[in-house]
């Protein structure tokens, strides 16, 4: 197949150029009447899944079949309107991709959006769509929805099928989705979710103040107070707690090993092929993968066993550890690579939490920071994805951000 214009067909850049191909939804259900963008790695029968990638594009076959996850969203209502954008085979999370037009974040049109599910995040925070779906890999649900000033839950990691979706890595890839609206987020995860709910009525929240100290700044660390507060007003206290016995150095190597290494395993062949077009800060982060050894994932691997175990201590039945969602406002779009890298060392050592754990996380449009969206985040335990859905509502509603 040929690649298509590598242009977007929106004011945002959200949305790709695609032949458009007549997309089956139910004429009635809990989504009824919403719009629905779907990130280029998911899926979609009788659309080319491109990863954000020209070859790809041009050497990948139309769909057969929506992915599940997607086709659940389809079948509850919701109407399809388009692919949206990814970054190249979804590994970055800053939303700039070379070979498309950048992602307008419409709360903040000098910075940019989060990735990788930019195009996503952009469609519905700037009304485009009510519903845009994402994947969360190390934190490409979770920025996105912090920048732009949305909902974003990572899931627990093996809940929601990710059949026919694109594979970064594995043992870290999860599927979410963006909301401005919270009844409409929270009845998203009621089709995506099957009603289930594991948490205390009265959750117990902790914070870990190593944590707490990753924001960048002053105004940061303001914004973030006040946050916490507003959740303190309507959750209860929030106490501080001991770190579990690993290092945020250690937790953020092992995450950047082992999701490395998969994600190499996942596309290492295909990227190695002569004459490949990608963007050279992707290739080399796939690249990076390669160089970890067995030994190194046997290590990273024992350790993330270990800190799951005892970071599910920490939270037991009912805790909830309350977080910057990442440490500032969104980068602004005219930054440094240097700057951008700065940015994302930092940021992955809040975003790593759920990802080696496993554990949900939901980022709360709640603050600002010089004009301009910051989330905090509610970390659960495993399977209480739905219950942050709701406990976020309510502190969302409280503040009259529902």
């Amino acid at each position: 197949m040929t690649a298509p214009v590598l242009t977007t067909r929106d004011r945002l850049n959200a949305f790709l150029d695609h032949p458009e191909v007549a997309v089956d939804s139910a004429t009635a259900g809990p989504l009824a009447g919403l719009t629905l963008g779907v990130k280029d790695i998911f899926d979609v029968a009788g659309y080319v899944s491109g990863w954000g990638n020209p070859d790809r594009f041009a050497e990948a076959k139309p769909a057969v079949a929506t992915a599940p996850a997607v086709q659940k969203l389809l079948d509850a209502g919701a109407r399809f309107i388009g692919k949206t954008q990814t970054e190249e085979l979804a590994f970055s999370m800053i939303g700039q991709n070379v070979h498309f037009p950048r992602p307008v974040n419409p709360a903040a049109p000098d910075r940019v959006t989060g990735g990788s599910s930019s195009g996503s995040a952009a469609a519905v925070a700037g009304g485009l769509a009510d519903i845009g779906t994402g994947s969360d890999t190390g934190g490409s649900v979770r920025a996105p929805a912090s920048f732009c000033g949305l909902m974003g839950l990572r899931t627990t990691h093996g809940l929601i099928s990710l059949e026919g979706t694109m594979p970064l890595a594995p043992s870290f890839d999860t599927f979410g989705w963006f909301a401005r609206d919270a009844e409409i987020y929270e009845r998203v995860g009621e089709v995506l979710l099957g009603g289930r709910i594991e948490a205390a009525e009265k959750p117990r929240l902790i914070s870990l103040p190593a944590l707490d100290e990753l924001v960048s700044g002053p105004a940061e660390a303001t914004a973030y107070g006040r946050m916490k507060r507003t959740a303190e007003g309507v959750l209860g206290p929030v106490h501080a707690a001991k770190q579990p016995p690993f290092s945020i150095d250690e937790l953020y190597w092992a995450t950047r090993k082992l999701q490395a290494r998969e994600a190499w395993a996942a596309h290492g062949e295909w990227i190695s092929v002569e004459g490949r077009r990608i963007g050279q800060a992707i290739h080399d982060r796939f690249a990076f993968g390669k160089t970890v050894s067995a030994a190194d994932v046997a290590a990273e691997t024992k350790k993330r066993d270990a800190f799951r175990a005892a970071f599910a201590n920490l939270l037991g039945n009912d805790g909830i550890l309350v977080l910057p969602t990442v440490p500032c406002a969104a980068p602004k779009a005219a930054s440094t690579a240097e700057e951008l890298g700065a940015f994302r060392e930092r940021a992955i050592r809040l975003l790593c939490w759920s990802g080696l754990s496993g554990f949900p996380q939901i980022s709360l449009p709640l603050g600002q920071v010089d004009s301009a969206p910051f989330g905090i985040s509610l970390l659960g335990p495993a399977g209480s994805d739905l219950a942050l859905i709701r406990l976020g509502r309510r502190v969302l509603e409280s503040a009259g951000r529902g």
